[in-house]
């Protein structure tokens, strides 16, 4: 029984203490009004993904062939502040690259120098207040008209801090839920008065 508690408390402990890494890659093609997306765990175990498209009423999430998710533009804010991404997830990787036409014209090696020197200074800007990031921007200029975005991010963060970030959403619900009920109990002695 002993052993039990031990190697359970070591497991929860490793759990609590551990790195997770979060994978997320990126693709975004323009000329085809679409963004390719995958979410995966230490870069193997696939979460979710699928393509998004942008509508005339919101951004709809394709997850799978028969199922999509569609965020409706007039509730953008509220969904951003449901998910409200605490301090303890860090960002360690940021790459990006962006795919543009014109190489024939002058117009556009300029548009593509100008998103380069522009990544650059900010990368610059961000690797002196975060060193351990690993940053990286780079341009492609192609012959045929096209803008096209390839984006992979990683992110750290442990089991501490999800438990938090749990534990803090279920005593915001909780908070509102007793105001909620004083709302109810004052209304309802201000109409038997």
């Amino acid at each position: 029984m002993g052993e039990l508690f031990v190697i359970s408390f070591f497991l929860g402990m490793l759990f609590f203490l551990f790195p997770v890494f979060v994978y997320t890659e990126g693709y975004l093609d323009i000329r085809e009004n679409k963004a390719w997306f995958s979410i995966r765990l230490y870069k193997r175990f696939k979460i979710f993904g699928g393509y998004g498209q942008v509508g005339k009423e919101g951004i709809a999430l394709h997850l799978t062939p028969k199922k999509a998710v569609i965020f409706y533009y007039d509730q953008m804010g509220d969904t951003r502040k449901r998910f409200e991404i605490t301090d303890g997830f860090q960002l360690y990787r940021f790459h990006i690259i962006v795919e543009t036409g014109g190489s024939q014209s002058p117009a556009g090696v300029l548009i593509a120098s100008a998103l380069q020197s522009i990544g650059s200074a900010t990368f610059a800007v961000l690797r002196t207040k975060h060193p351990f990031l690993s940053l990286k921007n780079g341009t492609v200029l192609t012959e045929q008209p096209c803008l096209k975005v390839s984006l992979q991010t990683v992110t750290v963060f442990n089991g501490l801090v999800i438990s938090m970030a749990f534990t803090k959403k279920i005593l915001e619900a909780f908070i509102n839920w007793i105001r909620k009920k004083r709302l109810t109990a004052s209304s309802k002695k201000q109409r038997s008065v």
